[in-house]
């Protein structure tokens, strides 16, 4: 196992066991090795310390639990993730430059910057308009040839040129490219994008870089339309459609699957996903 992806399999360790109380001397016990080693390849791999990117997804993946579970008091998803109720505003404020409290009474707002298009002011429809789009499916495990990225999320275009070109040879007409994303740009500082880039495929021979996208029950919206408003309709379906659908995420990712794409106008066909338990 090389180094990046050692990295790449810790993180996935690290979602899964983040609202568990999650240390570092776990993680590295996990992978048999010491915290001193494994501290210093997190950080050579990723640009960050292995203990400021645990205290980073806590408090990200709380302010989207904020987001999502309107009926839930701040103080039980504080503890969800090992925070007292005063030390949980504390440090939520110090990331986020606002108290919990006041970050849910702010994305209660029908409308929203865009930060890949701050002069653009996003309004939302109502839930009806996105449930009559919305379908509860069963995906099939997916198995892809992917990339992690860690980054800006506008470098995503150029990652995916050169993932492509990478990869070229084992593009087929039925191939799909997927993004899985683990962040909310609205949330994440946007140098802190981390996002898988695949493509479909059914060998098995290219090591290190074959995964299985795990499946199950996923709410999927077709989105049909230009790029610059796929932004929109995600948070749509996060801030309007679940917090009033009943439904929890089941896994900390969503989905985009391309069905197709016109760069040209500037126009994709994808499904968003969203695991949900």
């Amino acid at each position: 196992m090389d180094k990046r992806e050692l990295v790449n399999r810790s993180i996935d360790y690290i979602f899964q066991h983040l609202e568990e109380g999650l240390t570092i001397k776990e993680v590295a016990n996990y992978f048999n090795f010491s915290e001193f080693y494994f501290s210093r390849l997190f950080k050579e791999v990723t640009g960050k310390s292995i203990y400021a990117f645990i205290k980073r997804l806590k408090i990200d993946q709380s302010a989207i639990d904020i987001k999502l579970k309107p009926n839930k008091t701040i103080t039980d998803i504080g503890l969800d993730y090992g925070y007292s109720s005063s030390n949980y505003s504390s440090v939520f404020r110090q990331h986020h430059r606002l108290s919990p409290t006041r970050f849910r009474k702010f994305i209660k707002i029908k409308s929203i910057s865009n930060p890949f298009y701050p002069e653009k002011v996003e309004q939302f429809k109502n839930f009806a308009d996105y449930d009559e789009r919305i379908k509860i499916i069963f995906l099939n495990d997916i198995k892809v040839i992917h990339e992690r990225i860690y980054g800006n999320y506008g470098e995503l275009k150029g990652k995916w040129l050169q993932f492509l070109e990478t990869y070229k040879d084992f593009i087929q007409d039925e191939t799909l490219m997927i993004e899985r994303f683990y962040d909310d740009p609205t949330i994440s500082s946007q140098n802190s994008c981390i996002c898988d880039l695949c493509i479909t495929t059914n060998i098995t021979d290219i090591k290190g870089n074959i995964a299985m996208i795990k499946g199950g029950k996923f709410v999927t919206y077709r989105f049909e339309g230009k790029i610059k408003d796929i932004f929109n309709t995600i948070q749509g379906i996060f801030l309007v459609w679940f917090p009033e659908s009943g439904y929890e995420m089941g896994e900390k990712y969503g989905l985009n699957i391309y069905r197709k794409i016109d760069e040209a106008n500037g126009y994709v066909i994808m499904d968003l996903c969203i695991p949900i338990k």
